[in-house]
């Protein structure tokens, strides 16, 4: 019967197989087991953030879990296999690696229970795992994006932090005069042509000394880009005082 099975896995589908499973094929189910070790050392690494070999302990977890994950499965619950075995997975393993204090800050909250398919895990985990991956590579993109403007500006990330206002205040002020300037299109178009701060056009806006202005100069400008050019998640940074 496996081999029949293994000749036509394209007409049969993986849920169909633990389904097999459960009523006692165990062909099935060791190959199962066999096939998808790839895929458990895949979870597991997740969870571990290394990877993982046949004889560590973390892969044996895993590997009991997709057994039990198979055995458990409800497909009524309108969910994969591959996702509910990924929720138990980790799962398990986090609960071992905390129980062994490998990782005792190690938390999951994927609100599930192993007598349920995965379908709350579709719908909360899976969704909030993709959406913060999605989220973390628009940050990285836009901060690569803005790394990128800085340089044409002479400037790097290193010159904000060393250059940032040590004040509140002083700090405020700068974001006042950064917004300011974006908000003058003679000021934000000299500032993008000439690529550099109109110290002496501001001078006659803003109730700021030329002094202070030349010395917050690095950090007004990236504000200025900041602000003016819609960068999302940078804008974070000045959320709470952009309207003061």
């Amino acid at each position: 019967m496996l081999n029949c099975l293994v000749q036509d896995r394209k007409q049969i589908s993986l849920e169909e197989m633990a389904l097999l499973a459960q009523h006692g094929d165990e062909n099935i189910l060791n190959q199962l087991l066999q096939d998808y070790q790839p895929f458990i050392k895949k979870t597991v690494s997740s969870v571990c953030k290394h990877y993982i070999n046949d004889s560590d302990d973390e892969f044996s977890i895993g590997l009991i879990a997709f057994h039990d994950s198979i055995l458990k499965f409800d497909e009524s619950k309108g969910a994969s296999l591959l996702s509910f075995a990924e929720v138990i997975i980790k799962r398990r393993v986090i609960d071992y690696l905390r129980s062994n204090n490998k990782y005792k800050d190690l938390s999951f909250d994927g609100g599930i229970n192993e007598d349920e398919s995965s379908l709350t895990f579709e719908n909360t985990l899976s969704v909030e795992e993709y959406n913060r991956y999605i989220d973390n590579e628009k940050r990285k993109d836009e901060i690569n994006r803005f790394a990128n403007l800085l340089q044409t500006f002479g400037l790097k990330f290193k010159d904000l932090i060393k250059h940032s206002p040590k004040h509140e205040d002083a700090r405020i002020n700068a974001i006042q005069v950064a917004k300011t300037l974006v908000n003058d299109p003679e000021l934000l178009h000299y500032l993008n042509d000439k690529k550099r701060l109109p110290i002496k056009m501001l001078e006659s806006k803003v109730n700021v000394s030329r002094k202070t202005l030349e010395r917050n100069r690095k950090y007004i400008i990236a504000i200025a880009l900041i602000i003016s050019l819609d960068f999302v998640y940078l804008r974070e940074y000045v959320k709470g005082r952009l309207s003061q």
